[in-house]
């Protein structure tokens, strides 16, 4: 199932492009986009070619950061419509909740939760879909982002505790210290912001209750996009985050939903899927992203797919993909 972004998420494209010494409108169209159709920020363009024309855009230019300093040139006004009810909730809370649940008017592909911990808060994020999971440059602009949001929130002086990427660090890292100003990790097991879970329920002194009500009615009215955003995306979305973790069996996942596991399969019947072959799907997405990093041992890659057995992890891979996973890793490194 296709998924979109608006194009509100390539605004600073142009500029971030020259920088790094590449002609933009060249680039638009190479990837199938109508240079033009940047000036209508809400038109729906395919996540699978936003990832692609990032990821062409940093190889071309040499530029390891490239998504990262698209991120860095954002502003609240870029989610449009959804801005103003952001701009107005109680907490940075409220706001990630809100993010959450108009995010078919952002980025069909992304998925986000908060996960408490003690007295610290997880803000995971992923995209979901083979490309954009694997997509470095993808993946930092939607941190960035995020990142950016909180600040925007909570004011220019603050920190999160960490910030965590899945992927090998760049051969630099003085753009993430510059953007984060804090602990910045790889070849973590999953990528998130991390934060004091005091930061997500401070209030806004900017927020103004009327306003974000006035905002979510406006919200609520807008015709729904019909593509990318039924149940079996949301279980998409689910796996994505709970894979990692161990914790992505049909039970957990329709707990996650608020639904229980018989009105699951029988909403994903209704819609055509079943639930193994989703899980199945969100393998073969992120199994690719884990091989491709060296820093991962086959062992762990097993373990984040939700294999206790590293022959089970094989046999499933041989199934999929036509060869055991250390001849894949092994004919990937080889390529020039």
């Amino acid at each position: 199932m296709a998924a979109y972004v608006r194009s509100a998420a390539l605004g600073n494209y142009r500029e971030v492009a020259r920088r790094a010494g590449l002609d933009p409108d060249r680039m638009l169209r190479g990837a199938g986009l109508d240079p033009s159709n940047l000036a209508n920020p809400d038109l729906r363009i395919p996540a699978a070619t936003v990832v692609a024309l990032l990821e062409e855009s940093a190889r071309k230019s040499g530029v390891a950061t490239f998504g990262l300093q698209m991120a860095e040139s954002w502003r609240m006004s870029d989610f449009g419509a959804v801005s103003l009810l952001l701009a107005h909730q109680r907490t940075l809370r409220d706001a990630l909740a809100a993010t959450i649940r108009y995010r078919h008017l952002l980025n069909d592909a992304l998925t986000l939760s908060i996960e408490d911990s003690g007295d610290l808060v997880v803000i995971r994020e992923e995209l979901v879909g083979r490309s954009a999971a694997r997509s470095r440059q993808g993946i930092e602009l939607a941190i960035g982002v995020v990142f950016r949001m909180c600040r925007a929130l909570l004011g220019p002086q603050w920190r999160a505790r960490s910030v965590r990427f899945t992927h090998s660090a760049p051969a630099e890292l003085a753009t993430h210290r510059r953007i984060f100003g804090t602990s910045v990790e790889f070849d973590q097991e999953f990528n998130a912001i991390v934060c004091a879970a005091a930061d997500l329920d401070r209030p806004n002194p900017g927020a103004d209750p009327a306003m974000a009500s006035h905002a979510q009615k406006f919200i609520d009215a807008l015709p729904r996009p019909s593509s990318g955003n039924g149940i079996a995306q949301e279980v998409r979305r689910a796996i994505y985050i709970l894979l990692p973790s161990g914790r992505a069996s049909m039970e957990q996942v329709a707990k996650a939903l608020g639904l229980a596991p018989r009105t699951l399969q029988r909403q994903l019947g209704e819609a055509g899927e079943s639930y193994g072959a989703l899980l199945d799907e969100a393998r073969r997405d992120l199994v690719l992203r884990y091989l491709e990093n060296p820093a991962y041992s086959l062992t762990q890659v097993g373990e984040l797919l939700g294999y206790g057995f590293p022959s089970s992890f094989t046999r499933w891979f041989r199934g999929a993909f036509g060869m055991s996973p250390a001849r894949w890793r092994a004919r990937r490194i080889s390529r020039p």
